[in-house]
């Protein structure tokens, strides 16, 4: 399999047991996570040799991030240490109509505080197939910005596949901040993935009448979007996942892309929501497997929505799926009935 490089940001993720409001909480369940780390993991579950690019703090609570890393098979070869902290962040699991919420505490980690002459990008990038970032590790800060394109310039010199989650996280920066840094990592960028908010908060690009909330998607706005942000930056594929939010326990889930040619609009799975966390990674991190593997856009973006349907019925930031298991939903079989 390939050799698969992410940048970011582990975080320790405090979560409100039983549905509890933070008011309510007298204790955290404690889970590790991070939008790159998470992709990393899926990789790693899908066969790849996975490494994750970061910096965490040389004490306990460091260590612990990255054997719950190591755990499913992510190489720490590229993890530096040193700082003070690794980032927190607080999470209230919603439900019926009471949303979820996030709570940052990552403020001068690590991570925010690396810059890119501490990486050698000559190891990093040496025989990789592919190289992912998110929107959310250059809002960290103006240092972690410039880290951030001197990878993708390293990466591209190596002729690196390169995608992207756009990621816009309005506790992080403004949309005139993030389309000022965004814009500018678009020259490197092969595969752009995001949805309709972050297509328009870090680009400037809107799909038409699209409601999420209603549920109306207008498609045909998806694709006028695609073709104007292909024009623009010359992606060879752009996606963007496609959630209806019924509820904070109910939605729609499915997704499309355009590859310049044909425009693609997957099967819609609806999920009882158990974690929706990492839902946008695990699809990310499904999108690459299926391209990796030879798969043309269109099965490759199936495979994405069905491994983001399973992540959201699992507990924490990770995607703990195979790829077997995966194939099974996307072949049709969504009875959930006990396996034995």
């Amino acid at each position: 399999m390939a050799k698969t490089v992410t940048l970011g940001e582990i975080m320790l993720r405090l979560s409100t047991p039983n549905y509890k409001r933070f008011v309510q909480a007298d204790s955290f369940d404690v889970v590790y996570g991070g939008g790159e780390a998470n992709v990393a993991v899926s990789l790693s579950n899908y066969g790849h040799k996975s490494y994750f690019v970061s910096k965490v703090p040389e004490n306990p609570i460091g260590q612990a991030a990255v054997n719950h890393l190591r755990r499913y098979g992510v190489s720490e070869d590229y993890i530096l240490r040193g700082g003070d902290r690794l980032g927190i962040y607080y999470l209230e699991t919603g439900a019926s109509m009471r949303p979820s919420k996030v709570v940052y505490d990552r403020a001068n980690s690590a991570f925010s505080l690396s810059n890119a002459d501490e990486y050698n990008w000559d190891e990093i990038f040496k025989d990789c197939s592919w190289f992912h970032f998110s929107g959310i590790t250059p809002a960290l800060g103006e240092d972690v910005a410039k880290l951030t394109k001197i990878a993708c310039q390293e990466a591209k010199k190596r002729d690196v596949m390169i995608s992207v989650d756009l990621n816009y996280r309005a506790n992080l920066w403004s949309p005139e901040q993030a389309q000022k840094v965004m814009t500018d990592l678009m020259q490197y960028v092969d595969v752009c993935i995001g949805n309709e908010e972050d297509a328009e908060l870090t680009l400037g690009f809107k799909p038409g009448n699209t409601d999420v909330v209603s549920g109306d998607l207008e498609l045909e706005g998806y694709k006028n979007m695609f073709k104007q942000m292909k024009e623009k930056y010359d992606f060879k594929l752009v996606v963007s996942s496609l959630r209806v939010s019924h509820s904070a326990s109910d939605n729609g889930w499915s997704a499309c892309a355009y590859d310049g040619k044909d425009f693609y609009h997957s099967k819609e799975y609806q999920i009882r929501l158990v974690d929706r966390v990492g839902g946008g990674d695990s699809f990310a991190a499904g999108l690459i497997h299926g391209l990796l593997r030879g798969d043309n856009f269109k099965n490759a973006l199936e495979f994405a929505v069905a491994a983001s349907a399973l992540k959201q019925t699992i507990p924490g930031d990770f995607n703990m799926v195979s790829e077997a298991e995966v194939e099974k939903l996307k072949g049709g079989d969504a009875s959930g009935r006990v396996q034995r």
